[in-house]
């Protein structure tokens, strides 16, 4: 017979287990600029990291989608479907997609497991969001000239009792990312003896 099995402790055992970091809120609010500034601490906390970001899964795994609401929820479905899968192979998922539906984000928390997944709302107000659109599509939203723009012409609904609330508009994005470990450190997703300290210069959504 060979040598018996040395178990690692419990906590450990929970640290090798994944989870997502689910990032929500209007288009422009910053959750991309969070999941990019967010993934290299991570990586520095020894966690196997993966982004999915909305655009991007648009692109390529949801090609061909509209926008409506069955569309809308057939696309975070299939974000949530690869998340659960990464998750369980033990990576750390950041998801970055404005996901403006309650219900479709309940089903992601169901599907990528409660203690798996913590919901991030990346507020900001339309004013602000306006004010930093270069590209003018809110403004056209809002003269009618762009159809199903959310937070305009399609609906938003906020999450009521978010597990982070980070706000862009007086938030630095190193002030949200350290909300977010402390929130990560609290579960017992991260190390508490890991320091919370961000590594890079300070930067602007």
């Amino acid at each position: 017979m060979g040598a018996p099995q040395i178990q690692p402790p419990r906590k450990e055992l929970e640290l090798n287990q994944g989870f997502t970091v689910w990032l929500t809120g209007l288009s422009g609010a910053g959750k991309s600029t969070i999941a990019e500034r967010l993934a290299p601490e991570l990586s520095a906390r020894g966690c196997s990291v993966e982004v999915l970001d909305g655009d991007e899964v648009r692109t390529h795994l949801s090609k061909g989608l509209g926008f409506s609401r069955e569309d809308r929820d057939i696309n975070i479905g299939r974000i949530s479907f690869v998340a659960s899968l990464l998750v369980r192979h033990g990576a750390a998922v950041i998801t970055a997609a404005i996901s403006p539906y309650a219900q479709a984000r309940d089903e992601a928390r169901r599907r990528i497991g409660t203690d798996r997944f913590v919901e991030v709302f990346v507020r900001c107000s339309l004013d602000e969001l306006v004010r930093r659109d270069v590209k003018g599509l809110y403004a056209k939203a809002l003269k009618g000239e762009v159809q199903h723009f959310t937070g305009v012409s399609d609906p938003y609904e906020a999450p009521e009792k978010p597990d982070v609330l980070v706000d862009s508009e007086v938030e630095s994005v190193e002030e949200s990312v350290s909300k977010i470990l402390t929130e990560l450190t609290k579960r017992g997703h991260l190390n508490p003896s890991t320091p919370l300290g961000i590594n890079s210069a300070k930067g602007a959504l």
